[in-house]
């Protein structure tokens, strides 16, 4: 065997044509990790944007969370009394019209109704007895959670 070569077993070593490397089976993992911190940094921004624009001090409260069905309509009351629906100011007297086409006459959809903490309690009482009088049962209170909890 003076030409042949010689593999490690000592036997003649062989050579493959046309097969000189083997694919690779692993998942190139780059583009779903791009699109995900994509996806995440997407939500980062927009999360803080669909919460109540009007900013109001909330009292504490030491009551737990009401049970989340379909998205209530948020009446808030500022610190100079104003009244306003989602980001809408209203009036006393224009609140049962445009409540009634926030909920498109539904008198069984949640209101919740956020009261400053410098507010006025006859303001928030004025706006929950307009509401109750008009025919909408479910109304709710929001408040902070206890911070000494």
């Amino acid at each position: 065997m003076a030409g042949s070569i010689l593999n490690q077993t000592g036997g003649p070593k062989r050579r493959r044509k046309g097969r000189r490397y083997a694919p690779l089976s692993e998942i190139n993992v780059t583009p779903f990790v791009d699109v995900m911190l994509v996806l995440l940094i997407v939500f980062m921004i927009s999360a803080p944007l669909l919460s109540s624009g009007v900013p109001v001090d909330l009292p504490e409260s030491a009551a737990g969370e009401l049970p989340s069905g379909n998205e209530p309509v948020t009446v808030t009351v500022n610190a100079d009394g104003e009244i306003y629906i989602l980001d809408d100011q209203v009036t006393i007297n224009e609140l049962i019209p445009a409540i009634t086409a926030a909920t498109e006459g539904n008198f069984e959809q949640r209101i919740f109704v956020r009261g400053d903490r410098a507010s006025s309690y006859g303001a928030v009482m004025l706006v929950m007895g307009v509401l109750n009088d008009a025919g909408f049962s479910r109304i709710g209170l929001v408040t902070l959670p206890d911070q000494e909890n």
